[in-house]
Formats: C-alpha cells, sequence, structure tokens
C-alpha cells in the first residue's frame, strides 16, 4: 500500500510538469504563431475550470487506488490460478494491453449507460479540443474497478494495473488536441491520435459515440465503433453545459437522474432511467404517468 500511495512510483508524477510545459506551449502557438481558424484556442474561464477538475481529481482518484486495490489483492491472491513474473518484458506488454481493453469496455459503458454518462459527462462539457481539456476528469471512477477486475484474476499483480493505468493518462493527454492533423498512416490505423480523438469529443450526430480508445484505436476497429475525423467536430455536449460550477458539472446529472427516477411510476422505468442509454424515455403508449419535462433529457 506505501508503494501504491507513493507519489514518487507514479508515472503521472513525472508527466505533471510536461503536461503544464505542454498547455503553456500550446497556448503560446494558438495566440502567436499563424494558425488557420479551425482552432477552438483556450478560454481562461474553461481552462480555469479544467484545471481545477483535474486537480480535485487526484483526490477521489488516490481513493479509488485504496479502496479498489484490497479487492483486487484478494482476488489475485486467492481466485488467481497462477501468478505471472513482473519481471519479464512481455509481461509489462500484456499488462498494457489489458488495462488499455479494460479501458475500452468502460469508456464504451461510461458512454451507453446513463449511470456511467452521468460521471463521465463532465470531461464532455467543454467546447474546447486542447491540452487543458484533458486535465478536465471526472471524479467518479468507481466503475473502472469491475472492467479491471477480470486482471488480477488472470494473474497481473495489483500495482501493476495502477502503473500502466498511468502511462494510458499519460498517453491520452496528448489526443487532446487541434494543432496536431493527421499522422502517418500506420499511426492512425493502430493507435488513438489526436484526429481520431476529436471526433470522440464531437458532438454531431456521426461522432457521437465513437471512437473509445485510450492508447489503441485497434479496440474500436475490431468492436464497431470507429469513425474516421472528416470534418471539424463541435465539441462539448449536445446540449451545452451553460456553467463553470464544479459540483454541477461533476454531480449535475446526478441529480436530474434521481429526480427521473422519483417521478417514474413503474419499476421498470426507473431502472430505465438508471441503465438504459443517455437520453432514455419510458414508451409514450406504456408510461402510466405524465412524460417528463424535456428539461429533464440528460445531456449528450
Amino acid at each position: 500500500m506505501e508503494d501504491l500511495l507513493d507519489p514518487l512510483k507514479n508515472p503521472v508524477t513525472y508527466a505533471a510538469p510536461f503536461f503544464l510545459l505542454t498547455i503553456l506551449i500550446e497556448f503560446a502557438a494558438l495566440k502567436w504563431l499563424d494558425h488557420d481558424d479551425n482552432v477552438t484556442g483556450y478560454a481562461m474561464k474553461d481552462a480555469r475550470t479544467s484545471i481545477s477538475m483535474g486537480v480535485l481529481s487526484l483526490f477521489f482518484l488516490t481513493a479509488f487506488k485504496v479502496l479498489s486495490f484490497f479487492g483486487f489483492v484478494a482476488v489475485f491472491t486467492y481466485l488467481a490460478p497462477w501468478q505471472l513474473p513482473v519481471d519479464t518484458w512481455w509481461y509489462w506488454v500484456l499488462v498494457l494491453l489489458g488495462v488499455d481493453l479494460g479501458y475500452y469496455f468502460h469508456h464504451r459503458f461510461s458512454h451507453r449507460v446513463r449511470l456511467g454518462w452521468a460521471g463521465h459527462q463532465a470531461h464532455h462539457s467543454s467546447e474546447f479540443m486542447n491540452f487543458g481539456t484533458a486535465l478536465r476528469q471526472k471524479w467518479n471512477p468507481w466503475f473502472e474497478f469491475f472492467f479491471w477486475l477480470p486482471l488480477p484474476l488472470l494473474g497481473f499483480s495489483p500495482w501493476t494495473l495502477y502503473v500502466a493505468f498511468g502511462i494510458n493518462l499519460i498517453f491520452q493527454f496528448y489526443v487532446h488536441t487541434e494543432l496536431i492533423g493527421k499522422l502517418p498512416r500506420p499511426i492512425e490505423y493502430v493507435f488513438n491520435t489526436p484526429s481520431h480523438h476529436r471526433v470522440h469529443h464531437g458532438s454531431d450526430a456521426e461522432y457521437l459515440d465513437k471512437n473509445y480508445a485510450g492508447m489503441l484505436i485497434i479496440w474500436d476497429r475490431m468492436f464497431g465503433t470507429f469513425t474516421e475525423e472528416k470534418h471539424r467536430p463541435t465539441y462539448g455536449l449536445t446540449t451545452p453545459v451553460g456553467t463553470y460550477n464544479l459540483l454541477k458539472l461533476q454531480y449535475g446529472d446526478y441529480a436530474q437522474m434521481t429526480r427521473d427516477v422519483r417521478s417514474a411510476e413503474r419499476f421498470r422505468d426507473k431502472l430505465g432511467y438508471v441503465f438504459g442509454p443517455p437520453g432514455w424515455q419510458p414508451s409514450t403508449e406504456h408510461a402510466s404517468g405524465p412524460a417528463p419535462e424535456p428539461e429533464s433529457v440528460p445531456r449528450r
């Protein structure tokens, strides 16, 4: 546990100064260098909100590490049929692939199930696409536990999962920009790139729920969720969030979901509001009560 909580053994600790430096370089490039109009740049209120959300997310991420670590250790110790050797090169290749695949399915869950989306939508609430937006992290990482759980069961040492996920987060920081166009085709085919991730942040109908990749875009290609960037996306939620209040950004959809559940008269409709996709509504021909007001529809 001491090693897990030691910031000097977390790869994100060493990347943090480079995050700040990259933000400053991108800001300077957008402000003073010649570029076309197809970039969103920075807005100070938006950037300040993103950075604040990122700093505070460290507390929730630490709490997640502590709580999930005990579960992973129990599975690894008592249920795993074998324990893989961490001192081999192939172990680290496999754990990076396993964490990335788990991230893909968790990310897909977070977009397709309203309970997951209520926590994740905060990351998509910015109408800007820049390195500052990468820090606009959610404060509710709890469901990640279930998507990582197969890894200690397969013999991956729990502490290595957090190292691999730290590397995954560092990689993802650098795909949040409009200053990098499409990269050479072999890279675009295998890896998540700024072009692919701009699609993911788009609120355009053809871009919704696409490109869930963390590090490797091959998962999207394999599971049918890949879309190529064909035009500059419109960033943010389909209904603009209209606030910089951190609590509303992080918990506003949870509050609305709770109101929807309370207003539903049938148990199946209550479940639909929680486990259905964002925007789910009861069928009007079967609903026993009045249809919800339009503003109760969650933002996408």
